[in-house]
């Protein structure tokens, strides 16, 4: 994660205060969230429970009826804390703290008559931590949409804000693993350069790999090819346009993508273009030519 400005803050509170985001294995996988840490604190005991969904303003949790959590709710206990613990990549330790919360609704859970959802609203200020979490979730799930063709050329520095540690990489067409050179990155899509006969790649569907840190990862990347284009001086060479698939983007990519971007929204548009132009910071044909022969070499 990063660290937010308290003006980041500000606006992440205003504009996504009351949406709810639910903690899918995706959402729990992105925020760093720590479920087995997470539980209810009231009148001197805690019970375990699951955040089934939040917002900067309330949650909704789910426990267990026989857990002693529902009999304390039932006999009018209403104020609580709710405790939430992340885990700080950076520092590789967990990070938590607690919300005060009242109760305003309990219902039974999907029909189980051993579960019951638990509807909590916040009396006090969701802590930055939280508002930091969700409000970059929230935001990049926005930008993948609103900004979602602005492509990142991957220049030294832009790689190093978007924590991505090398160009190379793999693409498995059909199924079929090839070594190939990451050139741009954005919200809907990829170009990469590699060896290859462009009439026998283009439609084909793709799975291209990438790999993160913060925290270190490979994500794979559902998409189809629907250009091809040639690389100078470079018969044996083809660079591939690929177009990811809707709802194959992991949430992990859409927030690396949305960081880089906020970190350049007040600047020129240094490392960035939109679809189809140039700038002046694209690598050459000599040196993306350059950069396959180097990983050909390699053995990947």
């Amino acid at each position: 994660m990063g660290y937010a400005t308290s003006q980041q803050l500000a606006r992440f509170y205003e504009l996504y205060q009351n949406i709810d985001v639910t903690f899918t294995k995706e959402v729990i996988k992105a925020t760093a969230l720590v479920p087995q840490q997470v539980y209810i604190k009231a009148l001197g005991g805690q019970w375990p429970c699951v955040i089934n969904s939040a917002s900067l303003s309330g949650a909704k949790i789910i426990a267990g009826i026989k857990s002693g959590l529902y009999d304390k709710i039932q006999q009018g206990t209403i104020s609580l804390s709710l405790r939430f613990c992340f885990l700080d990549n950076e520092k590789n330790e967990p990070v938590s703290f607690f919300v005060s919360s009242k109760v305003l609704a309990m219902n039974q859970y999907s029909g189980s008559p051993d579960l019951v959802i638990i509807s909590l609203s916040f009396t006090q200020r969701a802590p930055d931590d939280l508002v930091e979490r969700l409000g970059q979730l929230l935001e990049a799930n926005v930008n993948s949409t609103k900004r979602r063709e602005e492509r990142i050329l991957l220049t030294p520095e832009a790689m190093r804000k978007l924590g991505i540690p090398q160009k190379e990489t793999i693409i498995f067409i059909q199924g079929i693993p090839r070594r190939c050179i990451l050139r741009d990155l954005s919200f809907s899509g990829a170009k990469v350069i590699m060896v290859g006969i462009a009439p026998f790649l283009v439609n084909k569907d793709v799975v291209l790999r990438v790999d993160l840190e913060d925290p270190r990862e490979a994500i794979g990347i559902k998409g189809t090819v629907v250009r091809t284009e040639d690389v100078e001086n470079r018969k044996d060479l083809v660079a591939l346009a690929i177009k990811y698939a809707d709802g194959q983007v992991p949430m992990s990519y859409k927030m690396h993508i949305n960081n880089y971007l906020s970190q350049t929204r007040k600047l020129p548009a240094q490392g960035t273009e939109k679809s189809g132009e140039d700038t002046k910071d694209a690598p050459s044909p000599k040196e993306s030519s350059a950069a396959v022969d180097e990983q050909n070499n390699a053995h990947i």
